[in-house]
């Protein structure tokens, strides 16, 4: 299949089209998903629709190898977790596919990656190997034509510096931060910088108590004058991101989409309510899984945007877990 229909769909026959597409490319060769449709004694023919399509336990990533047959991972992404937790494997058979899937999000929703300075906040994500969302960043900043551009690990006063200098010049900046280190820099630090764009990934880690979002929000936004703080909804088992521009909203690129199960019911989608579990068909996942059943909980709107609720009870720990309320 031509990798630019992806990433170039433009309406929901092109996106049903394609999900089928994936679909059978995905019970032909991916053997885990295979299995797991058998199991579940479901009629191949009679999926029409991609809502009629089974969606894998996001789990399976801790035990199974999901990657189509006869295919060698050139890179491994690997999820956070506390020592002795089993952590999810994301083998991916090509890394252009997840290149072009967030550098072309990326531009959708904040512009051309040249114009703007790409700051990064993240001593816990640096700290171990196997993250996403740093192969992300690195290929960010590559991209970006700004000197600015840079990681700081505990160097909290050359960040500030260089925020501070960026704001002067007028460039256009992204501020990448967990959550932990966000709080602690600007117990020191405050600057007005009502353009700048912070991005917080979540994680407490441990270093301090836990917050609901709206409080560590609110003093961010006090402490930058910033309107409203981004977030990313992505995770290791995708290779797409929806990205929110503030109060927890998010929205997505048209090659993925969230849609709603019933929590007490895992296999059957909710029709009348826009509340319970989150499934995400990610069509940038072709040589893995495409249908993912996660432990989150979400309420979808009219417009298709979508809000994260929390995430089940009984769910791991996941160092990049959104905040909760």
């Amino acid at each position: 299949m031509n990798w630019d229909r992806v990433f170039t769909i433009q309406n929901q026959t092109e996106f049903n089209k394609i999900c089928l597409d994936t679909f059978h490319f995905q019970m032909e060769h991916v053997r885990i998903y295979k299995k797991y449709v058998q199991y579940l004694n479901i009629k191949i023919n009679t999926i029409d629709h991609y809502t009629k399509i089974p969606f894998l336990p996001i789990e399976l990533f801790k035990t199974q190898e999901i990657i189509a047959a006869d295919l060698q991972p050139e890179i491994i992404f690997t999820s956070s977790g506390t020592t002795g937790m089993t952590t999810s494997k994301h083998l991916v058979a090509d890394k252009k596919v997840y290149e072009q899937s967030f550098r072309t999000a990326f531009e959708q929703f904040y512009g051309k990656m040249e114009n703007i300075a790409i700051l990064a906040l993240l001593p816990s994500y640096l700290e171990r190997t196997g993250s996403s969302l740093i192969y992300m960043i690195n290929d960010l900043m590559q991209h970006s034509q700004q000197p600015e551009s840079n990681y700081f690990l505990y160097n909290h006063e050359e960040l500030y510096q260089t925020l501070l200098q960026l704001k002067t010049k007028g460039t256009k900046t992204l501020l990448f931060g967990v959550t932990f280190a966000l709080l602690d820099f600007i117990e020191k630090y405050e600057l007005s910088f009502p353009e700048l764009i912070i991005m917080e990934t979540g994680g407490m880690k441990g270093k301090r108590k836990e917050m609901v979002r709206e409080e560590i929000h609110d003093l961010l936004c006090k402490s930058f004058q910033v309107s409203g703080i981004h977030s990313e909804y992505g995770m290791t088992e995708l290779l797409s991101q929806g990205y929110s521009y503030g109060n927890g909203i998010f929205k997505h690129p048209n090659w993925m989409k969230i849609l709603i199960r019933e929590t007490n019911d895992p296999l059957t989608l909710a029709t009348n309510k826009k509340t319970g579990a989150i499934n995400v068909i990610d069509l940038a996942n072709r040589y893995s899984c495409s249908f993912i059943a996660t432990q989150d909980l979400g309420k979808i709107y009219d417009d298709g945007s979508f809000e994260v609720l929390g995430r089940f009870d009984q769910s791991d720990i996941r160092g990049c877990n959104l905040l909760v309320q």
